[in-house]
């Protein structure tokens, strides 16, 4: 992220001074922001967010929820949301696209790890703190807060590693001095993103890799909710 700090408004404003795309250009896209457009946006609302300028769009008494994913709509308009996400540990999105939306998101804090389905097989790859990525048409992928980093004194050693290694709570689990101890999501620190779609989430689809090994869509919803239903 940039170490200037600009309003989500002064973004919009200069956004609104792209020149517009040539018109075989523009009918052939679901939106005249580009990926970088949304890159900036994403970039821009992490800085306010880190500025204090939605202070009080965030939780009461800086409690985050510790059960499910948590969200807050920072901008929207007929051309763009922006939104806000706090991330729980075990709690995935599922392999889902964005239907007819590009996508960009900027991590504030934490990890994710992102599943992306890439034609053949799921990569994973973690963004951390301070990294972006954008979503064209057509991306498939599965988003989780990302597990611990080993401590390198040896202190407290993370052991899961993906979904299904978290227990029925949903809690991490750390190793210390050779035991296992669950904690308790809620006291570890928050992971936060930025996102941004553009046009605006109306529907999602979500897929599952068959034994074939490749990609089935199971349903699709209409939501405008980011990441899937919070």
């Amino acid at each position: 992220m940039r170490s200037s700090v600009l309003s989500l408004s002064s973004a919009r404003d200069s956004l609104s001074a792209t020149p517009p795309l040539e018109r075989s250009v523009a009918s052939a896209l679901p939106t005249r922001l580009r990926p970088a457009d949304l890159l900036r946006l994403t970039d821009e609302g992490a800085e306010d967010v880190l500025a204090g300028r939605y202070d009080h769009l965030l939780p009461a008494n800086g409690v985050w929820p510790s059960d499910e994913r948590w969200a807050a709509r920072l901008l929207t308009d007929d051309e763009v949301d922006v939104w806000l996400i706090s991330w729980t540990p075990g709690k995935s999105t599922e392999l889902h696209d964005h239907a007819g939306s590009l996508g960009a998101l900027t991590v504030l804090s934490g990890a994710l790890s992102e599943f992306r389905w890439n034609g053949t097989e799921l990569r994973r790859r973690v963004l951390s703190a301070g990294d972006q990525a954008s979503f064209p048409i057509g991306w498939v992928h599965d988003v989780m807060r990302a597990p611990a980093q080993s401590v390198s004194d040896g202190s407290a050693q993370f052991v899961a590693d993906s979904p299904a290694q978290f227990g029925a709570s949903g809690a991490a689990h750390f190793a210390t001095d050779g035991a296992v101890e669950p904690i308790d999501p809620a006291l570890l620190e928050p992971t936060l993103s930025v996102h941004a779609y553009s046009p605006p989430l109306t529907a999602m689809s979500y897929y599952e890799v068959t034994g074939h090994g490749t990609l089935r869509r199971t349903r699709t919803v209409l939501t405008d909710q980011p990441e899937g239903d919070m």
